[in-house]
């Protein structure tokens, strides 16, 4: 399936629901409200947050890939909801990445981070 499909079934799973109708500035704060959620799990993962010592939470990877799952599905309402194809955006704006950042100057750049 590809992402042009991906999207077009998300939007028919929420216009059955009539979720189509919320607002975007509504599906966007649930968006941020998914994000921070994989945020959350980051926190954790990364010792920031630790389990047990005034957090009861835990790094939870198969929560983590439902919270993926949900974040696409708002994205995909969002851009639904502006009428936007996320396949051919994504590929129109590929093109130009590919011109605007020259991956042998980037290469080199990010290398001094390992």
């Amino acid at each position: 399936m590809d992402l042009r499909e991906i999207q077009k079934k998300d939007k028919i799973f929420c216009e059955e629901r009539g979720w189509e109708k919320f607002p975007p500035s509504l599906v966007l704060i649930h968006l941020y409200e998914e994000l921070s959620e994989v945020g959350e799990y980051i926190l954790y993962k990364d010792g920031y947050k630790k389990g047990g010592m005034g957090n009861n939470k835990c790094a939870d990877y198969e929560n983590l890939k439902r919270e993926f799952g949900q974040i696409l599905s708002l994205f995909m309402q969002l851009a639904n909801s502006f009428d936007i194809d996320l396949e051919s955006a994504f590929l129109s704006e590929f093109e130009i990445m590919e011109k605007r950042f020259g991956k042998e100057e980037w290469k080199k750049y990010t290398d001094k981070f390992i």
